[in-house]
């Protein structure tokens, strides 16, 4: 099983729900499943299982996930293979289910049942005879750049008033900022919030400045442990983070100084703390996916580095995916941010060149997360690397997540 998040945005930048994609098979190590096998198994929501298996606490914070069906999954017993509450649940039809008696009564069942609906891939000439599924839907994907959304509010807000309109495809960040200017589309997806910097448009700001101090400090080899500490006590916030921290692994000792939490931690634990912490400062500015994208990738890199051979390299590599967006964070290029951190020859190689062994693992990593599954199905066969091995990574990156920032 593989399978990945995307992340649904609305005018603010702030995470509303995930999409979820999944896949059973590598189709690479079982070539039938690209011809007639593919249907093999058709009536079972993979991506359900996943959601049931994680929980949406675990999966989305509680969020909305949207989960896609087929022509043949739309007909599974979709309320035995969903363990979580309906309502958190929208199911994601495409264009095969066409408008017809026996797929309209469906799609009012599922209503019925409590499921949230929405549909994708549909032109402007099918907006029509689709009218009785898109009646009971919550949401429509548009592809933005096939579709004249001042129109489209129009037909929509009179024709359909309670169905709220997605951007899909949303590439840049100029496109998001014109589409939330017209003020026609209630969410957005996109890969625009992973667009590299391509120049520097502003100085970091000096709370950032002694962000990176710490971060330079306990990246440092043999770093000084109450060093470190000083520089956390220039911070209120992660003082406190640290504090809070300690008390809850030392319940019978009295932390008498910051540089005294710093040696109950010790090096180790100490420099994972501040990575963490630090890049959460960092991306406080930031749309919170963001900080969430950061911390995923360094688990997940973290994760990977058994299944590819590189198990030694493990601390290096859950650094580079800490640092991969460290250019969004610092409103820098990605040359400028790394000049002002220190890091391995490795990770600079990666970040910067995509060149070197750690850059593998982070091509892997996008393209996991962009549900390119052909491409990582390719992957896994030159490296010889068990599909269930990234499963489990991926799903443990996300376990660590929820325990880093668990809900409030």
């Amino acid at each position: 099983m593989l399978a990945t998040l995307i992340p649904l945005f609305d005018d603010n930048m702030f995470v509303c729900a995930y999409s979820v994609f999944a896949r059973k098979e590598n189709h690479f190590l079982n070539p039938n499943y690209e011809g007639g096998a593919r249907y093999d198994g058709a009536g079972t929501v993979h991506e359900l299982e996943v959601v049931s298996s994680m929980g949406v606490g675990t999966l989305s914070g509680g969020k909305e996930v949207f989960v896609p069906v087929n022509q043949f999954s739309i007909y599974a017993e979709i309320s035995l293979q969903c363990t979580v509450p309906a309502n958190k649940v929208v199911l994601l039809m495409d264009n095969t289910i066409v408008p017809n008696e026996q797929y309209i009564k469906r799609v009012k069942e599922l209503k019925s049942q409590g499921y949230k609906l929405a549909i994708r891939k549909l032109q402007i000439a099918d907006f029509e005879p689709y009218k009785d599924i898109i009646g009971q839907c919550d949401y429509i994907l548009l592809n933005h750049s096939k579709i004249d959304i001042s129109k489209a509010k129009i037909y929509f807000s009179q024709v359909y008033p309670n169905v709220k309109l997605i951007a899909v495809n949303v590439e840049s960040q100029e496109d998001y900022e014109v589409l939330k200017e017209d003020g026609g589309y209630d969410l957005y997806e996109g890969s625009f919030f992973r667009m590299p910097v391509k120049k520097s448009e502003t100085e970091v700001n000096p709370l950032k400045v002694n962000y990176v101090e710490l971060l330079n400090v306990v990246n440092a080899p043999d770093f000084d442990l109450q060093k470190a500490a000083d520089v956390i006590g220039k911070d209120p916030a992660l003082v406190i983070s640290l504090l809070e921290m300690v008390n809850r692994m030392a319940l019978n000792s009295d932390i008498t100084s910051i540089r005294h939490a710093a040696a109950m931690l010790g090096q180790k634990e100490l420099k994972r703390w501040i990575n963490t912490a630090v890049t959460k400062e960092l991306c406080s500015d930031k749309p919170s996916e963001i900080t969430r994208l950061s911390m995923i990738r360094a688990k997940f890199a973290e994760g990977l580095a058994q299944p590819f051979e590189m198990a030694m390299a493990s601390q290096e590599l859950f650094i580079m995916g800490l640092f991969s967006a460290i250019d969004i964070m610092l409103d820098k290029t990605m040359e400028e941010a790394l000049n002002m951190v220190q890091v391995s020859k490795n990770v600079r190689e990666a970040l910067l060149e995509n060149k070197g062994d750690f850059a593998k693992i982070l091509n892997f990593i996008r393209r996991y997360e962009d549900a390119d599954w052909t491409e990582v199905s390719r992957l896994m066969v030159l490296d010889n690397i068990d599909m269930d091995e990234v499963y489990e990574a991926y799903l443990n990156a996300l376990k660590w997540y929820r325990d880093l920032f668990p809900q409030k």
